[in-house]
């Protein structure tokens, strides 16, 4: 035999995966969850961080559970491995019952830890047929999950482990995935409904940002700057490209406006750096070629020199005489301030008493969403549909798809309807994916090779590159009345909104408005600034700088109950917002005004865990035992949607000859429902089952803008809008047979049947005249909340409504060990 022997062509893995032999050529050493994705196509198997942390790729070897980002395919060699796709293996698309027990305990949320989820927990059932908790919770201990807490996930487990009831004893333990109840006609709100998506995700369907991308994409790969100021240059980009085997390259010179930002009069951040960094993890390259090339990289050898500058790493040193400016544009780095002062602040603190004051301070840091799927998704260019230069699709991970789509037209030079955004499936995203990333680097490439796109981020790159939540300095002083009652309070907080805005205006006006908290507080002054520094963009993240100012608050009224000598739930009760109080921003609440409730719902149980806490504490003092136990409750109230501007939603249903109806749904569903309730809104405002509506998703061109998916907004402001165009369909249908308003309606397979006062009209729905896109009848429901802009004071309507929550907490400390445990 002449020359080298091609090792790869005679290496081969031979096992088993969900009882189907396979051979995977090539070598033993590939990481088995690769294998699986994109050589057997079995995608149900989700990668999130690549070192066995998450546990999102958890599948069974023989039988026991495994992390497939560590297994080498190798190991495989003659074993069985069984992935969520195997679970329901009958052929019939019926689910496993542990399936079926996810669907109905709400255990797939985002869906991203689903199928890991699923699989660890199969086999701790194998392990234990009838768990305890303490099993289930020790077997699916190695699976992350961001979304459900766990409880829906351990009821689930438990649920799939407790036997059978004697008649069903002898069936198998699966049931087929329509099984599930249906409401009768106008009682969806309300009633207990699986999730709408959850059977994709329970076998594995669903579609997130790496699972799929055309077959010739080009892939991607960031290089970052590691400084977090400098400048910089490149060196011979062309003979790096030939030295590395790769395709390209993409620069700042590739996107015709290199800005973008959450509001466009801020459009500060680039996507690919231009000369100059201000973070350390900034874009300043993109290389696009083979998987093969963009892996065997090494960034270092990239031909880029960079001059270090000053940087300002938090809000102490950036606020500091002297301090290096993030942007010219803002001096002192200040991008923008907060205000709301309601009363007489100063002459109330002056005439409380000293014993009457309480002050505190508060620094929060950085906190990373941690949701488990990175940033992935392709792109393809295209011919233009309106007159552009080009049309391109985008399928990513995003919470707000018209956002991007109106962000990349504008930095590409393209007329809005020719940018297409397909949002995948959104693996967690808690605000962090309201921003863009990787959507303009896809664009950049699609346009500038005429080949698709895609890149997947490492766990190291999402976090490295994304937003945060806003590091914190806070300061507040509250005032008591002489009967102990909330008077003034008097709030100043600096927020780090790192190296680009983003949110940062957001989270400066909505903290002063939050500021005072759910209680009855006449004299407030609460003031913010959002400051820049040389660190990670801060952005949203799950309440926008209010759980910050809780923080320093909700201590605040613990001191303040303290001194009283009052029970600190029994204190919050007496200090609650009720319907006809008026809040900081000077506006009247006239309902839905729920803290008072939330208390009362606590009080009991609360009451037995002092007491509870209270006689372990007495006895661990008697035997030295280090462990002391402690009891804390707090209160929130959040503003739900946009502040002040402009929050609408717009949703579209339809009637087709089949006599099932379409609801253009584009609230992106991330986890928290929306795909379940928007159906639930639609199906009542009509007045048929919610088994008649199927549904359309967020897609830029096909369905409606139904704003972004953050601020609590979707259930209220596009909940809303479906109710309007379920109520506008039903009129349409109501007129087309010729009754009125208040008919019965119902569907009789392919007819419409409406009556009223004994007379019923019949329509065959295929003898109806169809629009272009074979519809019958259709209505749009448009809804945006009546807010009153603020004034200088920050007193106006900031939210339509707010929601309301209290909770309490059970904690013991080891004072030997120092360790925190939450009972």
């Amino acid at each position: 035999m002449n020359g080298p022997i091609d090792v790869s062509a005679i290496q081969a893995t031979v096992f088993t995966v969900n009882d189907r032999m396979v051979r995977v050529p090539g070598s033993g050493a590939r990481r088995l969850a690769d294998v699986l994705r994109d050589d057997l196509g079995l995608t149900g198997t989700k990668i999130g961080c690549n070192a066995g942390d998450c546990g999102a790729c958890t599948v069974l070897i023989d039988g026991r559970q495994a992390c497939a980002c560590l297994v080498p395919v190798g190991q495989c060699e003659g074993r069985a491995v069984s992935t969520v796709e195997g679970l329901a293996t009958d052929g019939a698309g019926s689910l496993a019952r542990l399936q079926k027990a996810f669907v109905e305990h709400g255990a797939a949320q985002c869906g991203i830890c689903t199928p890991g989820m699923l699989m660890a927990a199969t086999d701790t059932l194998r392990r234990h047929p009838q768990p305890t908790e303490a099993q289930v919770l020790d077997g699916i201990g190695g699976v992350l999950c961001r979304c459900t807490g766990y409880r829906k996930i351990v009821e689930a487990v438990l649920a799939a482990g407790a036997p059978l009831a004697p008649e069903s004893r002898s069936a198998p333990r699966r049931c087929a995935p329509t099984s599930c109840s249906d409401p009768v006609a106008g009682a969806a709100v309300g009633a207990r409904l699986p999730r709408r998506d959850a059977l994709a995700k329970v076998t594995g369907a669903a579609r997130f940002g790496a699972d799929e991308a055309p077959a010739d994409a080009l892939w991607l790969r960031v290089i970052r700057s590691p400084h977090a100021s400098a400048t910089f240059r490149y060196g011979d980009l062309e003979a790096f490209v030939a030295a590395t085997g790769l395709h390209g390259v993409v620069t700042a010179a590739d996107i015709p406006n290199n800005r973008f930002a959450i509001f466009a009069d801020l459009r500060d951040q680039p996507a690919i750096a231009p000369g100059v960094v201000r973070m350390a993890g900034e874009a300043v390259l993109v290389v696009a070629g083979s998987l093969e090339a963009i892996q065997r990289l090494d960034p270092a050898l990239a031909p880029i020199h960079y001059v270090l500058r000053p940087a300002a790493a938090n809000a102490d040193q950036a606020l500091a005489p002297g301090a290096p400016l993030v942007h010219e544009r803002w001096p002192q780095n200040v991008l923008c301030r907060g205000r709301v002062v309601r009363g007489h602040v100063d002459a109330a603190f002056a005439g409380a008493k000293p014993e009457r004051v309480l002050q505190a301070e508060l620094r929060t840091p950085y906190v990373e969403h941690a949701y488990l799927e990175p940033e992935a998704g392709w792109a393809v260019s295209g011919p233009a549909v309106s007159g552009g230069r080009s049309r391109v699709t985008i399928f990513a991970c995003t919470q707000t798809p018209y956002m991007d789509r109106d962000e990349i037209a504008w930095m590409f030079d393209l007329e809005p309807g020719d940018v297409r955004i397909v949002p995948s499936e959104v693996g967690g995203g808690f605000g962090g994916k309201l921003d863009l990333s990787i959507q303009p680097l896809l664009v950049a490439a699609a346009r500038k090779f005429g080949r698709p796109a895609r890149i997947v981020y490492e766990r190291r790159e999402s976090m490295a590159s994304t937003t945060k939540r806003h590091p914190s300095a806070m300061h507040a002083r509250l005032a008591l009345d002489a009967q102990g009652d909330l008077l003034a309070y008097d709030f100043t907080g600096d927020f780090d909104t790192g190296a680009y805005a983003s949110w940062g205006p957001t989270v400066a006006s909505r903290v002063p408005i939050h500021a005072s908290g759910p209680y009855r507080m006449p004299h407030v002054r609460a003031l913010t600034r959002a400051v820049h520094t040389h660190s990670a963009v801060s952005g949203a993240f799950r309440g926008f700088g209010v759980p910050q100012a809780t923080l320093l608050l909700e201590r605040l009224i613990d001191d303040a109950a303290r001194s009283m000598g009052e029970d600190p739930l029994e204190y919050r009760l007496r200090q609650a917002l009720r319907a006809g109080d008026t809040t900081a921003t000077g506006q009247r609440l006239e309902s839905s005004v729920g803290l008072q409730a939330c208390l009362e719902a606590l009080r009991g149980d609360w009451r037995k865990a002092c007491d509870e806490v209270a006689l372990f504490n007495a006895q661990a003092s008697r035997t030295a035992d280090p462990r002391r136990r402690g009891t804390g409750v707090a209160c929130m109230w959040y503003g739900i949607g946009n502040t002040v501007i402009a929050n609408p939603s717009t949703m579209a249903l339809a009637l087709c000859p089949d006599g099932r109806f379409v609801l253009y749904n584009g609230a992106v569903e991330i986890g928290q429902g929306s795909y379940t309730v928007m159906a639930q809104i639609a199906a009542d405002a009509l007045g048929v089952p919610v088994s008649l509506i199927d549904q359309v998703g967020a897609d830029t061109d096909l369905s409606a803008d139904a704003g972004k998916s953050s601020a609590s907004r979707q259930t209220f402001v596009s909940g809303n809008a479906a109710r309007l165009a379920g109520e506008r369909l039903r009129e349409r249908l109501l007129a087309i047979a010729g009754l009125p308003a208040g008919s019965a309606l119902r569907l009789d397979g392919g007819s419409l049947v409406a009556a009223s006062d004994g007379l019923e009209r019949r329509l065959a729905l295929a003898s109806l005249p169809r629009d272009a896109r074979g519809h019958v009848a259709s209505a749009e429901g448009y809804f945006n909340p009546p807010t009153v802009p603020l004034d200088g004071d920050g007193q106006g309507v900031p939210y339509a409504t707010y929601g309301f929550a209290a909770q309490f907490a059970v904690v013991e400390v080891d004072q030997a060990l120092g360790t925190v445990r939450v009972l």
